[in-house]
């Protein structure tokens, strides 16, 4: 079923609103606004199995009456859970220890209580969502060259060692190699310290055909690796690929979940 404003797609129970072309951003980040909370109550409710969300506009949300810098903090606070955000595709994984905050904010928002909290979210999904027993997972290093010995800063021996030693992770390993090692299958999946460092990796990778993945939610959530791309709609010209690997990866997903709960 879809979820969202009233139209040829959207049965009546589903619609959340009327949409009209030209309405502006506030009322487009009101209805994908709607449109998230319904369909995770609809999750939670048991009514779904799991949902597939489509990229939104992040300045229209706000427009929109929601303070939320993207789906994964939103969907945090409708739920309650402790999730990570992973981007994943058939050569890389990749989750984000600090997700949307600035550049120069990241020193303040990257601890090692989140570096440890990713981990277990990372690990647990690992196993219970994609199957794999024993992930072996890579903590990404922050600096170049992971420091270089303290020369180039010493947070990865400061903080992101210890933290990885606590997680049970491999590193910190630095960023120009521990991507390179985890495509040739050396690790499950690689957490990164903050959000274009991880991104640039798996779209470099796998753009197109990855899946953006919210780890530690009571119910699975996929959406695609790519943005509106409000630059191109109405053309005809977008390519679907991303959304479509979203719904298949949602649903072995949810069939490995139903698969292991009946066992």
């Amino acid at each position: 079923m879809i979820v969202g404003p009233a139209g040829t797609e959207v049965e009546p129970d589903e619609a959340v609103g009327q949409w009209e072309r030209g309405a502006g951003a506030a009322v487009a980040g009101r209805l994908s606004g709607a449109a998230i909370e319904r369909a995770v109550a609809m999750a939670q409710a048991g009514v779904v199995d799991g949902i597939v969300t489509a990229p939104i506009d992040k300045a229209a949300l706000l427009a929109g009456g929601y303070d939320f810098p993207g789906h994964t903090e939103m969907l945090a606070a409708l739920t309650g859970a402790r999730v990570a955000m992973m981007l994943a595709s058939d050569r890389l994984r990749v989750v984000l220890a600090t997700t949307h905050v600035a550049l120069r904010d990241v020193p303040r928002v990257l601890t090692r209580a989140a570096i440890v909290d990713a981990a277990q979210i990372t690990r647990v999904g690992l196993r219970e969502w994609f199957g794999i027993a024993d992930p072996v997972i890579a903590l990404c290093a922050l600096n170049p060259h992971a420091g270089d010995g303290g020369r180039f800063g010493d947070e990865d021996t400061v903080l992101l060692a210890p933290a990885a030693r606590e997680a049970g992770l491999v590193g910190p390993l630095a960023a120009d190699t521990v991507f390179v090692r985890a495509i040739r299958g050396e690790f499950d999946a690689v957490i990164a310290p903050y959000h274009d460092i991880g991104m640039t990796a798996i779209k470099v990778a796998s753009f197109g055909s990855a899946v953006n993945v919210t780890l530690g939610l009571p119910f699975p959530r996929t959406s695609p690796d790519h943005g509106t791309a409000l630059d191109i709609a109405g053309q005809g010209v977008a390519d679907a690929g991303s959304m479509i690997a979203a719904v298949r990866l949602a649903g072995r997903i949810v069939s490995r979940t139903h698969t292991s709960s009946s066992l």
